[in-house]
Order: structure tokens, then sequence, then C-alpha cells
């Protein structure tokens, strides 16, 4: 087996894929920029503890690792959300139910956004404080994005463990009890589908379509939206592509789909992402390369200001993945 931690820099895919373009060749030979736009969305994960071992997680997030954010962390974050008033305030991990200050940060993120989201496995949040959390979470009217990578049992199983598709399906009920999903509520609930192999997903609008179908003819299972967005080969994903000798091919695959109309829509335009013990990255996915925002290692207590339209944005061949078919916001 390979190890994820080494050869962790942004020219990880490209040193081990022959023949494919650099993804920053590639905006160049199209005469293409990626910068930044207006900084609306503040991105937080609060650690790589989690119930699960995803084969497609790019941070190799599972329940052995240590990193988790602590108390004056999230005290920085909370101050950072109160100077800046970000319109969306993401929360994600790991499992992000599994922070031990998760509560305080709802409780003190909430009011200070248009939209707070909070990530969830689901099995995680079926687990401990279970109906205290999802209490919290609508009282202050927290949208839940949830993962269910498959509506086959199997399928979703192979990548995500035994045992966590009936769970799964089992809180999606819960949360419909609560409202969320719910026709006529306003307590938001979004799906989050992933392929689970090396391939890219279907139409979005072809997944949600059969999701809908599939969950309310089944389980009685409502919600509101659903993404489907590509696997990126990072951390534990691009250590089952190699061990698979499936990398080559997704990677070939990734950058013959890369479509510039997808630059305007990408999230890391629009937000800063902070990382467990408080660094600043231009996305999650950056933070699985240790690729800082503007090119160098700098905490949010260390943050004047936020970065202004045009500000470069660090890249990496990872970035096919976010530009490839419909894209990746």
């Amino acid at each position: 087996m390979s190890d994820p931690n080494t050869d962790k820099n942004p020219e990880l895919c490209l040193s081990k894929v022959q023949g494919l373009v650099p993804f920053k060749d590639t905006l160049v030979g199209r005469g293409l920029a990626l910068t930044r736009g207006e900084c609306t969305t503040l991105q937080v994960n609060v650690g790589l503890l989690c119930n699960q071992s995803c084969r497609h997680c790019h941070l190799d997030a599972g329940p052995t690792r240590p990193e988790v954010m602590n108390a004056e962390t999230a005290a920085a974050v909370i101050r950072l959300a109160e100077r800046f008033r970000f319109q969306t305030i993401d929360i994600t991990g790991g499992a992000p139910e599994m922070n031990p200050h998760i509560e305080t940060l709802l409780r003190k993120l909430a009011p200070l956004a248009d939209t707070t989201i909070l990530r969830s496995n689901l099995t995680a949040m079926a687990a401990a404080r279970q109906e205290r959390l999802v209490d919290l979470a609508a009282a202050n009217g927290v949208t839940i994005t949830a993962s269910l990578p498959s509506l086959n049992e199997t399928q979703a199983e192979t990548q995500r463990g035994s045992k966590t598709f009936a769970a799964s399906i089992k809180m999606l009920r819960e949360l419909n009890r609560y409202g969320y999903g719910s026709p006529g509520s306003n307590l938001e609930l979004n799906l989050v589908s992933n392929p689970t192999g090396a391939f890219l997903p279907s139409s979005q609008e072809q997944v949600e379509k059969r999701f809908r179908q599939v969950l309310a003819e089944k389980w009685g299972i409502t919600f509101n939206n659903l993404y489907a967005f590509a696997n990126v080969p990072l951390g534990r994903f691009y250590t089952w592509l190699e061990d698979s000798c499936n990398l080559e091919n997704y990677l070939h695959k990734l950058a013959a789909q890369f479509n510039p109309c997808t630059l305007d829509g990408l999230m890391c335009r629009s937000l800063i992402s902070v990382s467990w013990d408080g660094f600043l990255f231009d996305c999650d996915f950056n933070q699985s390369l240790q690729l800082y925002m503007g090119g160098s290692k700098r905490h949010i207590s260390e943050l004047d200001e936020l970065p202004g339209l045009g500000s470069s944005i660090g890249v990496g061949d990872h970035c096919y993945t976010c530009t490839a078919g419909s894209g990746f916001t």
C-alpha cells in the first residue's frame, strides 16, 4: 500500500501520471486565469476525526485521527465571523458532529450569517447527542448537507463501511421528522452523491430525479437539493486510485472533461477555508496538500482583511476535478 502522506505537494498527481498537462498550464494555454471574486463564504474544517474511513475521503479522515479543532481556535473562528459577517458559513470535517465544540460553534456562528451549513455523513449525527444537536441546528435554521453516495446499499457500504447505509436512511427519516427537507419547511436538507469508483458522476439533474423518486417511494424521504460531485484524487482516494491502477486513467478522464465555463462559479473564488488548527487555505482540498492561501502559512488571528478581487488562488492538478463537466461549486 502506498502512503498518502508522502509527496504531499501541488504536483502530486503530475509526478505520477504520464502525459498529463498540468492544470496551471491548461489555464495559461487557454488564456484563462483563476482569481478571486468577492469573498462571501467562511468554510471551517473542525477536524479530521470521523466515525467512518470512507474510500473517497480527500483528507484521510477517520476514527483514529487526533486533529480536532480546540476551544481556542473555535473562539478565533467566531471572532473572525463577527468581524467580517460572511453570507455563508460552511462547517465541515471529518465528522463535525464529533467535535466537542460543535454546539458552541453552531450557536455562535448561525446568527452571524445568512446561511449556516453543517455537513454530515449522517451516521455520526445518528450517534451521540443526536437529538440535542438536531434540536440546536433546527432552532438556528442551520442547513444540513448530508452525504449519501449511492441508493445501492452494497455500493454505498463499499465506499463508507458496513452498516452505514441503513443508519443513513434512518437519520434522513429522522431529519424529515424534524421538518428538514419537508415541503413548506424552512429547514433545508441537501444531499451529496459521489461516485463509488474511478468514474465521473452522471448528470446532476438525472441523479437528483432518481434519488428523489427512490427515496420517496421506498422510505418516504424528501429533501431540497442534490449535488453530484466527482471525487477529488487526494488523500485516501488518491491511494485507492494508485493501488487499484486507476490513477492515470482517472486523471486523464478529469482533464479531458475540463470545462472553462466552470471557472466563474468555483467555490475557491468566493471563500476562505480554515483548517482545524486555524490556518488559511483557498479551499478544503488544498488543505490536503498544505497548499496555503497566498502561498504562505498564515493563522486566522493574523488576517487583517479578506483577500481582494483578483487575488491569486493556489492550484494543482486536483483542480481538474472541480472544473470537469458541470464543475464543483
